[in-house]
């Protein structure tokens, strides 16, 4: 005999499941306030301050703490974004959230903002920070790809293209090291050869000829220093650059983004105007080489890459580059769109400026830029 059915029980069964869905994600939502999580949230970024606030204040393990202190802030941020998918409509929960949000957004910009010359070369090398190539693609639509140096043949590691920018056509040049191993390889780690050198200055020279202003951009360790490359040329390849670049006949800008090392990078880099990432670097060598080279320790390269004066601030500051483009909180990597605009607005500012200039007052303008960079002393009054 099958057991009696109360009346309502089918019915009651069927609609308390909408019912009870809605009340999980209610009590999901209220369980934020009442379990206590935000203010472990809190706690968890107070830590992050102190910790922080020590390192300052230490010398001896400040990058360690420092770094530690940033990792801990990006799980703090993943964290807080997987609450704001909890909270949902509650506005008590998504305030707290946002009060948190903000709290890291502070902390991240004074640690930017004091950051080492070394902390900042090893954002200038972060695995994930945008390259040329992603630049590129937000910035220079319709780009169309120049291939090969009409002598040898052509360079993965150097990238070269006429594209469109805000109205005008132009030149885009620039060095493409590669996401994962077969990028890499393929791209030779960034490191152009000597046809890579020449197939840029065959697109500069094209762009003069159709009076096209030429943009660089530039992240790369520097050239590549293999047998092959030097058989074929390459400390040539880089001086003829540097001749032909100082008389080029049309407005040109190079942006360092990430690193610019040494030849390598100054051999794109003798424009009108030199600008650089807040989180870039430029330097006439490694920080490792140069700490091999002065103390035979590669350890020492924190204290190397503060003596090198390598940074965007330091680089400013000599006369090296011109301007210091902000990036976005905790560097370009975290928001590739936010970098790029930053960057296509400098670069628009500064196009616009040259190319208010006549030829002549271009060119002299040029030639007094390099001559009187890192100048360290002036001649006052004349010899008697």
């Amino acid at each position: 005999m099958r057991p009696r059915q109360r009346a309502g029980d089918g019915l009651r069964r069927t609609a308390s499941r909408p019912a009870e869905s809605e009340g999980a994600v209610r009590e999901d939502e209220l369980s934020l306030l009442r379990s206590g999580i935000l203010p472990a949230v809190g706690s968890w970024i107070s830590s992050v301050e102190a910790l922080y606030l020590a390192s300052t204040q230490r010398k001896d393990n400040h990058m360690e703490a420092a770094s530690k202190a940033q990792g801990e802030l990006e799980r703090i941020e993943k964290q807080i974004e997987d609450l704001q998918g909890v909270a949902g409509d509650n506005k008590n929960a998504q305030r707290e959230l946002q009060s948190l949000h903000t709290r890291v957004e502070a902390l991240k910009r004074q640690m930017s903002g004091q950051l080492s010359a070394w902390e900042r070369t090893e954002l200038a090398r972060h695995p994930m920070r945008p390259y040329p190539l992603d630049y590129i693609e937000r910035i220079f639509p319709s780009f169309s790809e120049i291939h090969g140096d009409r002598g040898f043949g052509d360079d993965a590691a150097m990238i070269c293209g006429m594209a469109h920018f805000h109205g005008r056509e132009v030149m885009v040049i620039g060095t493409q090291k590669g996401r994962d191993t077969k990028q890499r390889i393929q791209r030779n780690f960034g490191q152009p050869n000597p046809e890579g050198y020449r197939k840029a200055l065959r697109a500069m020279k094209f762009a003069e000829k159709w009076c096209r202003p030429v943009i660089t951009l530039i992240d790369i360790v520097g050239a590549y220093p293999g047998l092959g490359a030097e058989e074929r040329g390459q400390a040539e390849a880089i001086a003829h650059n540097l001749r032909e670049m100082a008389r080029l006949k049309v407005p040109f800008i190079a942006a360092i983004t990430g690193e610019g090392g040494s030849g390598g990078a100054l051999a794109i880099a003798a424009a009108d105007r030199v600008l650089m990432l807040e989180n870039s670097i430029y330097s006439v060598i490694s920080p490792e080489g140069c700490a091999s080279i002065m103390w035979r320790d590669s350890n020492k390269k924190d204290v190397a890459a503060q003596a090198l004066r390598i940074t965007a601030k330091d680089n400013l500051e000599l006369g090296i580059c011109d301007e210091v483009i902000l990036e976005p909180t905790g560097g370009a990597h975290h928001d590739y769109d936010a970098a790029a605009n930053a960057l296509a607005e400098a670069l628009e500012r500064n196009l616009s400026a040259l190319e208010r200039m006549p030829l002549p007052a271009l060119l002299e303008a040029r030639y007094k830029k390099f001559r009187n960079i890192a100048q360290c002393y002036e001649t006052v009054g004349s010899p008697a």
